[in-house]
């Protein structure tokens, strides 16, 4: 299992366990994306300052991710995906790695699979 974040077109930022998808002749064509989630960074509500007399720039704030299906209603396992929509592909960290696979990976039962966490053979590519 080698689970990515794909950067797309559409600008959304996708979560996913990824394989590719190989012609004969060995060139990667696109990858089938399994429970892919999008990924969102949010920023909650700012923290107000103690006083009202301290300055708007240092009030401080917190990010918070958010994840949800990418393709709910999709009836596939596997979600074909072609390399034309795909900016980047980078690995997750590993606070989002644990969130995907605890919450998303974990409601459908695949806690027990194999996941790379990010170590050599996460950096080095994808594997099936």
């Amino acid at each position: 299992m080698t689970i990515k974040i794909l950067v797309m077109k559409s600008g959304e930022d996708v979560i996913a366990d990824v394989k590719e998808m190989l012609s004969p002749d060995e060139k990667v064509m696109g990858y089938f994306l399994n429970r892919p989630c999008v990924v969102k960074l949010l920023n909650s509500t700012a923290l107000s300052p103690e006083s009202e007399e301290e300055d708007v720039e240092q009030v401080k704030s917190e990010m918070k991710i958010r994840m949800y299906p990418w393709m709910p209603l999709a009836k596939e396992k596997d979600i074909p995906l072609s390399t034309d929509w795909v900016v980047t592909m980078i690995s997750p960290v590993e606070k989002v790695l644990n969130m995907y696979v605890e919450d998303v990976l974990t409601a459908y039962g695949q806690q027990n699979d194999k996941v790379d966490s990010i170590d050599e053979s996460t950096k080095t590519g994808l594997t099936d």
